[in-house]
Protein backbone atom coordinates (compact mmCIF):
# COMPACT_ATOMS: atom_id res chain seq x y z
CA UNK A 1 0.00 0.00 0.00
CA UNK A 2 1.22 3.45 -0.86
CA UNK A 3 0.38 6.31 1.43
CA UNK A 4 -0.34 9.46 -0.56
CA UNK A 5 0.48 13.00 0.50
CA UNK A 6 -3.02 13.96 1.68
CA UNK A 7 -4.98 15.09 4.71
CA UNK A 8 -8.07 13.94 6.53
CA UNK A 9 -9.99 17.06 7.45
CA UNK A 10 -12.27 17.50 10.46
CA UNK A 11 -14.34 19.90 12.43
CA UNK A 12 -13.23 20.51 16.04
CA UNK A 13 -16.03 18.17 17.13
CA UNK A 14 -15.05 15.47 14.65
CA UNK A 15 -12.49 12.71 14.87
CA UNK A 16 -8.84 13.31 14.16
CA UNK A 17 -8.47 10.62 11.58
CA UNK A 18 -4.72 10.16 11.60
CA UNK A 19 -2.94 7.76 13.92
CA UNK A 20 -2.27 10.04 16.86
CA UNK A 21 -0.12 7.29 18.29
CA UNK A 22 2.51 8.28 15.76
CA UNK A 23 3.18 12.00 16.15
CA UNK A 24 4.49 12.07 12.61
CA UNK A 25 0.99 11.74 11.15
CA UNK A 26 -0.86 14.99 10.45
CA UNK A 27 -4.60 14.74 9.97
CA UNK A 28 -7.96 16.53 10.06
CA UNK A 29 -11.62 15.65 8.91
CA UNK A 30 -14.72 17.33 7.38
CA UNK A 31 -18.30 16.76 8.53
CA UNK A 32 -20.88 15.69 5.99
CA UNK A 33 -24.59 16.40 5.82
CA UNK A 34 -27.13 15.25 8.39
CA UNK A 35 -28.57 11.77 8.39
CA UNK A 36 -31.32 10.40 10.56
CA UNK A 37 -30.56 7.49 12.84
CA UNK A 38 -32.40 4.27 11.99
CA UNK A 39 -32.83 1.23 14.18
CA UNK A 40 -32.21 -2.12 12.54
CA UNK A 41 -34.75 -3.89 14.71
CA UNK A 42 -38.42 -3.08 14.14
CA UNK A 43 -38.97 -4.26 17.69
CA UNK A 44 -36.50 -1.71 19.06
CA UNK A 45 -38.46 1.05 20.82
CA UNK A 46 -35.75 3.60 20.15
CA UNK A 47 -36.68 5.15 16.82
CA UNK A 48 -35.99 8.30 14.81
CA UNK A 49 -33.08 9.56 16.89
CA UNK A 50 -30.78 12.02 15.22
CA UNK A 51 -27.38 10.48 14.55
CA UNK A 52 -24.14 12.37 14.45
CA UNK A 53 -22.79 10.42 11.55
CA UNK A 54 -19.28 10.03 10.27
CA UNK A 55 -17.36 12.44 8.10
CA UNK A 56 -16.45 12.60 4.40
CA UNK A 57 -12.76 12.47 3.69
CA UNK A 58 -11.28 15.14 1.45
CA UNK A 59 -7.68 14.88 0.39
CA UNK A 60 -5.35 16.04 -2.34
CA UNK A 61 -2.25 17.96 -3.30
CA UNK A 62 -1.71 20.54 -6.00
CA UNK A 63 1.52 19.91 -7.82
CA UNK A 64 2.36 21.63 -11.08
CA UNK A 65 2.94 24.98 -12.79
CA UNK A 66 1.42 27.06 -15.54
CA UNK A 67 3.36 28.79 -18.25
CA UNK A 68 1.92 31.38 -20.59
CA UNK A 69 2.99 34.08 -23.00
CA UNK A 70 4.55 33.97 -26.47
CA UNK A 71 6.44 30.93 -27.80
CA UNK A 72 10.00 30.86 -26.59
CA UNK A 73 12.68 31.78 -29.11
CA UNK A 74 15.50 29.27 -29.70
CA UNK A 75 18.01 31.72 -28.19
CA UNK A 76 16.29 31.66 -24.78
CA UNK A 77 15.53 27.91 -24.61
CA UNK A 78 18.80 26.98 -22.82
CA UNK A 79 18.20 29.67 -20.16
CA UNK A 80 14.59 28.61 -19.69
CA UNK A 81 15.55 24.92 -19.39
CA UNK A 82 18.17 25.77 -16.75
CA UNK A 83 15.61 27.88 -14.83
CA UNK A 84 13.02 25.10 -14.96
CA UNK A 85 15.56 22.52 -13.80
CA UNK A 86 16.57 24.69 -10.84
CA UNK A 87 12.87 25.25 -9.96
CA UNK A 88 12.11 21.52 -9.87
CA UNK A 89 15.28 20.85 -7.91
CA UNK A 90 14.21 23.39 -5.28
CA UNK A 91 10.75 21.78 -4.95
CA UNK A 92 12.27 18.31 -4.64
CA UNK A 93 14.76 19.52 -2.03
CA UNK A 94 11.97 21.12 0.00
CA UNK A 95 9.95 17.91 -0.05
CA UNK A 96 12.97 15.82 0.93
CA UNK A 97 13.75 18.16 3.81
CA UNK A 98 10.13 17.97 5.03
CA UNK A 99 10.09 14.19 4.64
CA UNK A 100 6.88 14.25 2.55
CA UNK A 101 5.91 11.35 0.30
CA UNK A 102 4.80 12.29 -3.19
CA UNK A 103 1.21 11.50 -4.24
CA UNK A 104 0.53 8.02 -5.50
CA UNK A 105 -2.52 6.72 -7.30
CA UNK A 106 -4.68 4.59 -5.04
CA UNK A 107 -6.36 1.61 -6.62
CA UNK A 108 -10.07 1.13 -6.10
CA UNK A 109 -10.99 -1.01 -3.11
CA UNK A 110 -14.02 -2.46 -4.85
CA UNK A 111 -12.29 -5.80 -5.50
CA UNK A 112 -14.31 -8.20 -7.57
CA UNK A 113 -17.14 -5.67 -7.76
CA UNK A 114 -15.10 -3.93 -10.45
CA UNK A 115 -15.39 -7.08 -12.54
CA UNK A 116 -19.16 -7.09 -12.27
CA UNK A 117 -19.39 -10.22 -10.07
CA UNK A 118 -20.73 -8.51 -6.94
CA UNK A 119 -24.53 -8.70 -6.97
CA UNK A 120 -24.65 -6.30 -4.02
CA UNK A 121 -22.66 -3.61 -5.80
CA UNK A 122 -25.77 -1.83 -7.03
CA UNK A 123 -27.46 -1.89 -3.66
CA UNK A 124 -24.91 -0.04 -1.57
CA UNK A 125 -22.55 2.91 -2.10
CA UNK A 126 -19.57 2.11 -4.29
CA UNK A 127 -16.32 1.02 -2.70
CA UNK A 128 -14.21 3.56 -0.90
CA UNK A 129 -10.55 3.73 -0.04
CA UNK A 130 -9.77 1.75 3.12
CA UNK A 131 -9.65 3.76 6.36
CA UNK A 132 -6.33 5.52 6.76
CA UNK A 133 -5.11 4.82 3.22
CA UNK A 134 -4.93 8.51 2.40
CA UNK A 135 -3.20 9.53 5.64
CA UNK A 136 -0.12 11.67 5.42
CA UNK A 137 3.04 9.91 6.56
CA UNK A 138 6.29 11.83 6.75
CA UNK A 139 8.15 9.10 8.58
CA UNK A 140 7.34 5.96 10.53
CA UNK A 141 8.51 5.64 14.08
CA UNK A 142 7.55 4.14 17.44
CA UNK A 143 3.93 4.13 18.57
CA UNK A 144 3.35 5.93 21.88
CA UNK A 145 0.26 4.43 23.51
CA UNK A 146 -0.67 4.91 27.16
CA UNK A 147 2.71 4.99 28.92
CA UNK A 148 4.37 2.60 26.50
CA UNK A 149 6.34 2.85 23.28
CA UNK A 150 6.09 0.12 20.64
CA UNK A 151 8.88 0.04 18.08
CA UNK A 152 8.23 -0.58 14.37
CA UNK A 153 8.32 -4.28 13.55
CA UNK A 154 7.49 -5.41 17.08
CA UNK A 155 4.67 -6.60 19.34
CA UNK A 156 3.92 -5.53 22.89
CA UNK A 157 1.37 -6.45 25.59
CA UNK A 158 0.62 -4.37 28.67
CA UNK A 159 -2.24 -3.41 30.99
CA UNK A 160 -4.98 -0.90 30.24
CA UNK A 161 -4.34 0.68 33.65
CA UNK A 162 -1.23 0.46 35.78
CA UNK A 163 -2.96 1.86 38.86
CA UNK A 164 -2.45 0.02 42.13
CA UNK A 165 -5.72 0.21 44.02
CA UNK A 166 -8.66 -2.04 44.84
CA UNK A 167 -10.81 -0.94 41.88
CA UNK A 168 -8.02 -1.54 39.39
CA UNK A 169 -7.90 -5.24 40.28
CA UNK A 170 -11.28 -5.54 38.51
CA UNK A 171 -10.31 -3.69 35.34
CA UNK A 172 -6.62 -4.39 34.66
CA UNK A 173 -7.32 -5.91 31.25
CA UNK A 174 -4.69 -6.30 28.54
CA UNK A 175 -3.78 -4.23 25.52
CA UNK A 176 -1.98 -6.01 22.67
CA UNK A 177 -0.22 -3.99 19.98
CA UNK A 178 1.43 -5.08 16.74
CA UNK A 179 3.27 -2.14 15.14
CA UNK A 180 4.29 -2.78 11.54
CA UNK A 181 7.70 -2.12 10.10
CA UNK A 182 6.16 0.07 7.38
CA UNK A 183 3.79 3.04 7.48
CA UNK A 184 0.08 2.35 7.24
CA UNK A 185 -3.36 2.67 8.88
CA UNK A 186 -4.37 1.46 12.35
CA UNK A 187 -7.10 -1.10 13.04
CA UNK A 188 -8.61 -1.65 16.50
CA UNK A 189 -10.15 -4.96 17.66
CA UNK A 190 -12.21 -5.08 20.83
CA UNK A 191 -13.57 -8.20 22.54
CA UNK A 192 -14.89 -9.31 25.88
CA UNK A 193 -17.06 -6.24 26.50
CA UNK A 194 -19.53 -8.80 27.85
CA UNK A 195 -17.87 -11.34 30.10
CA UNK A 196 -19.96 -14.29 28.87
CA UNK A 197 -18.99 -13.74 25.21
CA UNK A 198 -15.68 -15.59 25.16
CA UNK A 199 -15.68 -16.52 21.48
CA UNK A 200 -14.68 -12.96 20.56
CA UNK A 201 -11.71 -13.25 22.91
CA UNK A 202 -10.60 -16.37 21.05
CA UNK A 203 -10.85 -14.54 17.70
CA UNK A 204 -8.68 -11.74 19.08
CA UNK A 205 -6.13 -14.29 20.31
CA UNK A 206 -5.95 -15.99 16.91
CA UNK A 207 -5.48 -12.69 15.08
CA UNK A 208 -2.71 -11.50 17.39
CA UNK A 209 -0.90 -14.84 17.26
CA UNK A 210 -1.00 -14.99 13.46
CA UNK A 211 0.22 -11.50 12.51
CA UNK A 212 3.90 -10.73 12.01
CA UNK A 213 4.75 -7.02 12.47
CA UNK A 214 7.77 -7.46 10.21
CA UNK A 215 5.33 -8.07 7.36
CA UNK A 216 2.85 -5.33 8.28
CA UNK A 217 2.25 -1.80 7.05
CA UNK A 218 0.44 -0.02 9.85
CA UNK A 219 -0.73 -1.13 13.28
CA UNK A 220 -3.22 -3.44 14.97
CA UNK A 221 -4.39 -2.57 18.49
CA UNK A 222 -6.33 -5.27 20.33
CA UNK A 223 -8.25 -4.94 23.58
CA UNK A 224 -9.13 -8.63 23.99
CA UNK A 225 -10.71 -8.91 27.47
CA UNK A 226 -12.21 -5.54 28.31
CA UNK A 227 -14.58 -6.90 30.96
CA UNK A 228 -11.87 -8.96 32.61
CA UNK A 229 -13.73 -9.63 35.86
CA UNK A 230 -16.76 -10.83 33.89
CA UNK A 231 -14.64 -13.17 31.77
CA UNK A 232 -13.06 -14.66 34.89
CA UNK A 233 -16.44 -15.21 36.57
CA UNK A 234 -18.56 -15.96 33.49
CA UNK A 235 -20.73 -12.92 34.21
CA UNK A 236 -22.06 -10.81 31.35
CA UNK A 237 -21.96 -7.49 33.16
CA UNK A 238 -19.23 -5.58 34.92
CA UNK A 239 -18.41 -6.03 38.61
CA UNK A 240 -20.73 -3.10 39.46
CA UNK A 241 -23.60 -4.86 37.57
CA UNK A 242 -23.68 -2.42 34.67
CA UNK A 243 -23.79 -3.23 30.96
CA UNK A 244 -20.53 -1.80 29.62
CA UNK A 245 -21.86 -1.67 26.06
CA UNK A 246 -24.39 0.99 26.99
CA UNK A 247 -21.89 3.36 28.66
CA UNK A 248 -19.60 4.56 25.85
CA UNK A 249 -17.94 7.00 25.45
CA UNK A 250 -17.67 6.79 29.24
CA UNK A 251 -16.66 9.29 31.93
CA UNK A 252 -13.54 9.86 34.00
CA UNK A 253 -15.60 10.66 37.11
CA UNK A 254 -18.39 8.10 36.69
CA UNK A 255 -19.01 4.56 37.89
CA UNK A 256 -16.36 1.86 37.61
CA UNK A 257 -17.89 0.67 34.32
CA UNK A 258 -18.06 4.22 32.97
CA UNK A 259 -14.39 4.79 33.81
CA UNK A 260 -13.44 1.62 31.93
CA UNK A 261 -15.59 2.67 28.96
CA UNK A 262 -13.84 6.03 28.91
CA UNK A 263 -10.39 4.46 28.95
CA UNK A 264 -11.24 2.13 26.09
CA UNK A 265 -12.90 4.84 24.04
CA UNK A 266 -9.95 7.21 24.35
CA UNK A 267 -7.60 4.55 22.95
CA UNK A 268 -9.93 3.76 20.05
CA UNK A 269 -10.56 7.40 19.16
CA UNK A 270 -6.95 8.50 19.47
CA UNK A 271 -5.10 5.68 17.79
CA UNK A 272 -7.40 3.95 15.29
CA UNK A 273 -8.77 4.57 11.82
CA UNK A 274 -11.22 1.64 11.95
CA UNK A 275 -12.82 -0.62 14.56
CA UNK A 276 -14.10 -4.21 14.64
CA UNK A 277 -16.02 -5.07 17.83
CA UNK A 278 -16.37 -8.82 18.48
CA UNK A 279 -19.51 -10.28 20.11
CA UNK A 280 -21.71 -13.40 20.36
CA UNK A 281 -25.35 -14.04 21.14
CA UNK A 282 -26.56 -13.39 24.68
CA UNK A 283 -28.62 -15.19 27.33
CA UNK A 284 -28.57 -18.72 25.88
CA UNK A 285 -29.09 -17.55 22.29
CA UNK A 286 -27.04 -18.21 19.16
CA UNK A 287 -26.29 -15.84 16.30
CA UNK A 288 -25.39 -16.83 12.77
CA UNK A 289 -22.13 -15.11 11.72
CA UNK A 290 -23.13 -11.57 10.78
CA UNK A 291 -21.83 -8.03 10.48
CA UNK A 292 -23.77 -5.03 11.81
CA UNK A 293 -22.99 -1.65 10.34
CA UNK A 294 -24.47 1.83 9.93
CA UNK A 295 -25.57 2.97 6.48
CA UNK A 296 -24.20 6.47 7.11
CA UNK A 297 -20.54 5.58 6.53
CA UNK A 298 -19.63 4.19 3.08
CA UNK A 299 -16.20 3.15 4.35
CA UNK A 300 -17.77 1.02 7.07
CA UNK A 301 -20.12 -0.58 4.53
CA UNK A 302 -17.14 -1.43 2.34
CA UNK A 303 -15.32 -2.87 5.36
CA UNK A 304 -18.38 -5.06 6.04
CA UNK A 305 -18.21 -6.32 2.46
CA UNK A 306 -14.56 -7.26 2.79
CA UNK A 307 -15.07 -9.00 6.13
CA UNK A 308 -17.11 -11.59 4.25
CA UNK A 309 -19.52 -13.05 6.81
CA UNK A 310 -22.29 -13.30 4.20
CA UNK A 311 -24.95 -11.73 6.46
CA UNK A 312 -25.13 -7.97 7.02
CA UNK A 313 -27.62 -6.20 9.30
CA UNK A 314 -27.91 -2.46 8.63
CA UNK A 315 -28.53 0.02 11.44
CA UNK A 316 -26.92 2.40 13.88
CA UNK A 317 -27.04 0.18 16.97
CA UNK A 318 -28.18 1.23 20.46
CA UNK A 319 -27.07 4.49 22.04
CA UNK A 320 -24.03 3.96 24.26
CA UNK A 321 -22.70 0.95 22.36
CA UNK A 322 -19.06 1.13 21.31
CA UNK A 323 -19.83 0.68 17.61
CA UNK A 324 -22.37 3.49 17.47
CA UNK A 325 -20.33 5.96 19.51
CA UNK A 326 -17.15 5.20 17.54
CA UNK A 327 -19.04 5.72 14.26
CA UNK A 328 -20.37 9.06 15.46
CA UNK A 329 -16.84 10.04 16.53
CA UNK A 330 -15.66 9.53 12.94
CA UNK A 331 -14.37 5.94 12.76
CA UNK A 332 -15.43 3.27 10.31
CA UNK A 333 -16.80 0.71 12.76
CA UNK A 334 -18.51 -2.67 12.43
CA UNK A 335 -19.58 -5.36 14.88
CA UNK A 336 -19.15 -9.11 14.29
CA UNK A 337 -21.75 -11.31 16.01
CA UNK A 338 -21.51 -15.11 15.90
CA UNK A 339 -22.12 -18.11 18.13
CA UNK A 340 -23.42 -18.07 21.67
CA UNK A 341 -22.28 -17.16 25.19
CA UNK A 342 -20.17 -19.21 27.62
CA UNK A 343 -18.61 -21.41 24.95
CA UNK A 344 -16.17 -21.55 22.07
CA UNK A 345 -17.57 -22.09 18.58
CA UNK A 346 -14.86 -23.25 16.19
CA UNK A 347 -16.71 -22.36 12.99
CA UNK A 348 -17.75 -18.91 14.23
CA UNK A 349 -14.23 -18.23 15.51
CA UNK A 350 -12.65 -19.17 12.19
CA UNK A 351 -15.08 -17.03 10.18
CA UNK A 352 -14.23 -14.14 12.51
CA UNK A 353 -10.46 -14.58 12.32
CA UNK A 354 -10.58 -14.91 8.52
CA UNK A 355 -12.82 -11.85 8.30
CA UNK A 356 -10.41 -9.70 10.33
CA UNK A 357 -7.56 -10.89 8.11
CA UNK A 358 -9.57 -9.94 5.00
CA UNK A 359 -10.14 -6.45 6.39
CA UNK A 360 -6.44 -6.06 7.23
CA UNK A 361 -5.52 -6.98 3.65
CA UNK A 362 -8.10 -4.55 2.24
CA UNK A 363 -6.75 -1.76 4.45
CA UNK A 364 -3.20 -2.50 3.26
CA UNK A 365 -1.94 -3.65 6.66
CA UNK A 366 -1.21 -7.10 5.23
CA UNK A 367 0.57 -7.34 1.90
CA UNK A 368 -1.61 -9.91 0.18
CA UNK A 369 -4.58 -9.81 -2.18
CA UNK A 370 -7.87 -9.06 -0.45
CA UNK A 371 -11.07 -10.84 -1.28
CA UNK A 372 -14.33 -9.01 -1.81
CA UNK A 373 -17.31 -11.09 -0.75
CA UNK A 374 -20.63 -10.09 -2.34
CA UNK A 375 -23.47 -9.37 0.07
CA UNK A 376 -25.49 -12.56 0.09
CA UNK A 377 -28.07 -11.27 2.58
CA UNK A 378 -28.75 -7.67 3.58
CA UNK A 379 -31.22 -6.89 6.37
CA UNK A 380 -32.53 -3.53 7.53
CA UNK A 381 -35.44 -4.93 9.54
CA UNK A 382 -35.59 -7.78 12.03
CA UNK A 383 -38.23 -8.99 14.43
CA UNK A 384 -38.47 -11.46 17.32
CA UNK A 385 -40.77 -14.41 17.77
CA UNK A 386 -41.20 -14.95 21.52
CA UNK A 387 -43.00 -17.04 24.10
CA UNK A 388 -46.71 -16.09 24.11
CA UNK A 389 -48.40 -15.10 27.38
CA UNK A 390 -48.79 -18.07 29.76
CA UNK A 391 -46.99 -20.25 27.21
CA UNK A 392 -43.85 -21.09 29.18
CA UNK A 393 -42.30 -24.51 29.54
CA UNK A 394 -39.63 -26.64 27.89
CA UNK A 395 -38.58 -25.10 24.57
CA UNK A 396 -37.33 -27.14 21.60
CA UNK A 397 -36.51 -25.42 18.26
CA UNK A 398 -37.44 -27.21 15.04
CA UNK A 399 -35.45 -25.11 12.53
CA UNK A 400 -31.72 -24.55 12.17
CA UNK A 401 -29.90 -21.25 12.57
CA UNK A 402 -29.72 -19.59 9.16
CA UNK A 403 -32.87 -21.27 7.85
CA UNK A 404 -35.21 -19.36 5.54
CA UNK A 405 -38.82 -19.50 6.69
CA UNK A 406 -42.18 -18.45 5.32
CA UNK A 407 -45.11 -16.86 7.10
CA UNK A 408 -46.94 -19.59 9.02
CA UNK A 409 -43.98 -21.99 9.24
CA UNK A 410 -43.55 -23.77 12.56
CA UNK A 411 -40.30 -22.76 14.24
CA UNK A 412 -40.45 -24.70 17.49
CA UNK A 413 -42.58 -26.12 20.29
CA UNK A 414 -42.95 -25.38 24.00
CA UNK A 415 -44.13 -28.23 26.24
CA UNK A 416 -45.78 -27.34 29.56
CA UNK A 417 -44.77 -30.17 31.93
CA UNK A 418 -47.59 -31.51 34.10
CA UNK A 419 -50.32 -29.80 32.05
CA UNK A 420 -50.17 -31.90 28.88
CA UNK A 421 -50.17 -28.73 26.79
CA UNK A 422 -48.05 -27.77 23.78
CA UNK A 423 -47.55 -24.31 22.29
CA UNK A 424 -46.36 -23.98 18.69
CA UNK A 425 -44.10 -21.06 17.77
CA UNK A 426 -45.01 -19.88 14.27
CA UNK A 427 -43.35 -17.32 12.00
CA UNK A 428 -45.49 -14.22 11.52
CA UNK A 429 -43.45 -13.01 8.54
CA UNK A 430 -41.14 -14.58 6.00
CA UNK A 431 -37.39 -14.14 6.49
CA UNK A 432 -34.19 -15.78 7.69
CA UNK A 433 -33.40 -17.04 11.18
CA UNK A 434 -30.31 -15.00 12.09
CA UNK A 435 -30.55 -15.67 15.83
CA UNK A 436 -32.32 -18.17 18.05
CA UNK A 437 -32.55 -19.54 21.58
CA UNK A 438 -31.09 -22.95 22.42
CA UNK A 439 -33.33 -25.61 24.03
CA UNK A 440 -34.11 -24.49 27.58
CA UNK A 441 -36.83 -23.64 30.08
CA UNK A 442 -38.57 -20.43 28.97
CA UNK A 443 -41.25 -18.12 30.37
CA UNK A 444 -43.76 -15.70 28.85
CA UNK A 445 -42.18 -13.03 26.66
CA UNK A 446 -38.77 -14.67 26.23
CA UNK A 447 -37.28 -13.93 22.79
CA UNK A 448 -36.85 -17.17 20.84
CA UNK A 449 -36.16 -16.43 17.14
CA UNK A 450 -34.66 -13.33 15.53
CA UNK A 451 -35.95 -13.16 11.95
CA UNK A 452 -34.19 -10.96 9.40
CA UNK A 453 -36.30 -9.57 6.56
CA UNK A 454 -34.11 -9.44 3.49
CA UNK A 455 -33.98 -6.36 1.29
CA UNK A 456 -36.28 -4.13 3.31
CA UNK A 457 -35.26 -0.47 3.03
CA UNK A 458 -33.06 -1.41 0.08
CA UNK A 459 -36.01 -2.26 -2.17
CA UNK A 460 -38.76 0.31 -1.40
CA UNK A 461 -41.53 -2.18 -2.13
CA UNK A 462 -40.44 -4.26 0.86
CA UNK A 463 -40.57 -1.50 3.46
CA UNK A 464 -42.40 -2.60 6.60
CA UNK A 465 -44.47 -0.55 9.02
CA UNK A 466 -42.72 0.23 12.27
CA UNK A 467 -43.83 -1.70 15.34
CA UNK A 468 -42.81 -1.42 18.96
CA UNK A 469 -41.65 -4.24 21.22
CA UNK A 470 -40.11 -2.78 24.38
CA UNK A 471 -38.98 -6.22 25.56
CA UNK A 472 -36.92 -7.03 22.49
CA UNK A 473 -33.26 -7.81 23.11
CA UNK A 474 -30.91 -5.07 21.96
CA UNK A 475 -29.41 -5.61 18.53
CA UNK A 476 -25.75 -4.95 19.41
CA UNK A 477 -24.30 -7.25 22.05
Amino acid sequence: MQIGHALYRSSPAGKTAGRASSPVVESTTVPGGPHGACSNDIDDPIQAQTSRHGELRQCGQVVGSEFGGQPLMPAVIPAFALSLLLSFSTVAADDMEAGVDQPAAVASASGSAANGDDPGAGLLPESTSPPGEDATVSEWGPMAILDHEVLPGSKSAFLLTEDRDFDSSFVNSSVWVAHGVNAGPALCLTAGIHGDEINGVEIARRVYSAIDPLEMSGSVIILPMINLSGIRSGERYMADRRDLNRLFPGRRDGSLSSIVAGGVFRIVKKHCNALIDLHTGSFSRLNTPQIRVTVDRPGALDMARHFGSGVVVLGDGPRGSLRREASEAGLDAIIYEAGGPHRFDEDAAQVGADGVSNVMAWMGILDRPFKTIPFNSIYRRTYWERVPPRGGGFFFPEVEIGARVNSGDKLGTIHAPGYDRETAIVARRAGTVIGMAVPQIVLSGYALFNIGIEGSDIFPGLLLPESSDPGAPEVDG
